[in-house]
């Protein structure tokens, strides 16, 4: 494509010329065009809820998401969505005057789920995971609303890496944020197209883009989390061994569950030997 940037969607307007930004947005398009496709995300003509929480990751997320659309790879509608909990100092109008001046189809939805959260968490606990719970639980509930058939969250490979330490060090699980799931109801999925992409790319593309960012410590409870211990671990290892993030992330895509020890994934009590003996190998010389 020889097209200018700014003639994708108003989500590209002033998006900078240089060969760098164009490379990184060209790897963004590539990484989530991969996600899209290898865990089948697309269900043509249906209707995505793009939840938009005013940081790095969703701006970037919601933009090639239109990027992919104007190319044609992505036919499905497209309803940006901001739930504001009601935490203190939240600037309310930046996202709403961000997506109407450019045309963003989109809805705001007001829910003082931070009150909630205040009252109900014992002191000197973290508030993210009833937080998370009451903030998908209104999402389920705006995309049945709207007649969305998936709730599609900016979630990108460095979170998947930092959950995924977290329950084996903290949940005594293998476990972290898949791709592509159905809710517990199983009305609704729940997408991650942003599950290859770097969290460095998006800051990158945000910051070149200059996207007004709202921070993600508004209530005040991510100094000294497990997230972040695990982050600076991460962070330690990729300096000391550049890719060993990617490395991980292979990893998550390349299970063996005969080399695990689960035994409700591998049949451990039913291997049997083969009772007609090892291979004749005598006749074979030594080479």
């Amino acid at each position: 494509m020889t097209h200018d940037l700014d003639d994708i969607h108003p989500l590209f307007n002033g998006a900078p010329s240089t060969t760098e930004f164009k490379k990184l947005r060209k790897r963004i398009v590539r990484n989530v065009r991969e996600a899209i496709e290898q865990y089948g995300m697309i269900q043509r003509d249906a209707r995505w809820l793009v939840c938009l929480s005013g940081g790095k990751d969703s701006y970037t997320l919601l933009a090639i998401l239109y990027e992919l659309k104007w190319r044609g790879l992505l036919p499905v509608d497209l309803l940006a969505c901001n739930l504001d909990q009601g935490q203190p100092g939240f600037p309310a109008t930046v996202l709403p005057e961000f997506l109407a001046a450019r045309g963003v189809p989109h809805r705001i939805e007001y829910q003082d789920t931070y009150s909630i959260v205040m009252d109900k968490t014992p002191q000197g606990r973290t508030f993210c995971a009833l937080c998370s719970r009451l903030r998908r639980g209104n999402l389920y509930r705006i995309a049945r609303e709207e007649g969305c058939s998936a709730v599609v969250l900016g979630h990108h490979r460095d979170d998947m890496l930092e959950t995924f330490m977290m329950n084996l060090f903290h949940g005594g699980r293998l476990a972290t944020m898949p791709p592509k799931l159905v809710n517990e109801e199983g009305d609704l999925f729940l997408y991650r197209p942003l599950a290859h992409v770097a969290e460095q790319d998006c800051d990158q593309f945000a910051r070149a883009m200059k996207y007004p960012i709202i921070p993600c410590d508004l209530c005040g409870s991510q100094d000294g989390l497990q997230r972040q211990q695990v982050k600076q671990i991460l962070d330690g290892w990729e300096k000391n061994s550049p890719g060993r993030r990617q490395v991980m992330f292979r990893a998550l895509m390349n299970a063996r569950p005969s080399h695990l020890l689960d035994p409700k994934l591998w049949d451990f009590p039913g291997l049997t030997l083969n009772t007609d003996g090892p291979p004749d190998t005598a006749a074979a010389p030594d080479q």
